[in-house]
């Protein structure tokens, strides 16, 4: 308990301030709409993370594994500055040795450059490349509204409850464009039951799985 202290201390500022902000009706009146979408976002995000944290069942080397080739492959995306600049934008994920890349790119050439800068890294098992070749690649502002979605997706796998041995915590949500990824180790009933939930999300456009099966 004394050590959840200066937890419950750095967060204290922030309880206080933003609720009391947000409760106050003139407020959310003159809150631009964008500043507000972002806080709500930030709040789902937030939820996801937290579910996440509670409920990661993997054994922690591989956790660490995969978080470990993850930080390499992001930062060899940014420093190919062509890569991070003019609203290109390039997701890195990878789940159990699986690396996905996904967003939007400016062009052929950006994106087989983005695979290029990973293939290399030890311990991927499977490399699924599907960035999105774009002349008018999203802004920071709609990828927000990706990170929203991303967490509603989340947060609606916790209605999966007809399967007993299944946890929501072994499937990893991204969404680039509308578009939902969903990874993980899964059986195919699980599969099916995450992508059937999944298409009913509002703002979802398209479901991709990039699971590894089980059974």
């Amino acid at each position: 308990m004394e050590a959840l202290l200066p937890l419950a201390q750095t967060l204290q500022p922030f309880s206080t301030s933003f609720p009391d902000t947000l409760s106050q009706p003139s407020a959310l009146k003159t809150m631009p709409s964008r500043n507000l979408h972002f806080y709500t976002s930030i709040l789902l995000a937030s939820l996801v993370l937290l579910l996440q944290g509670c409920h990661e069942q993997r054994p922690a080397g591989y956790v660490l594994r995969d978080r470990n080739i993850q930080l390499t492959a992001s930062d060899a995306i940014n420093r190919d500055k062509d890569l991070v600049y003019d609203d290109n934008n390039v997701k890195v994920v990878v789940y159990d040795g699986v690396m996905l890349l996904c967003g939007q790119v400016r062009s052929e050439e950006l994106k087989r450059r983005a695979q290029a800068h990973v293939e290399v890294i030890e311990g991927i098992k499977r490399l699924v490349n599907d960035l999105e070749v774009t002349d008018e690649p999203e802004g920071f502002w709609r990828r927000r509204e990706d990170d929203t979605t991303t967490a509603r997706v989340k947060t609606a796998l916790l209605d999966i409850t007809s399967l007993p041995d299944f946890n929501p915590s072994r499937v990893n949500v991204t969404t680039s464009h509308h578009v939902v990824y969903v990874m993980g180790l899964v059986t195919h009933e699980e599969a099916e039951a995450v992508i059937g939930i999944a298409r009913e999300v509002g703002g979802v456009q398209k479901v991709v799985e990039v699971f590894e099966y089980k059974d």
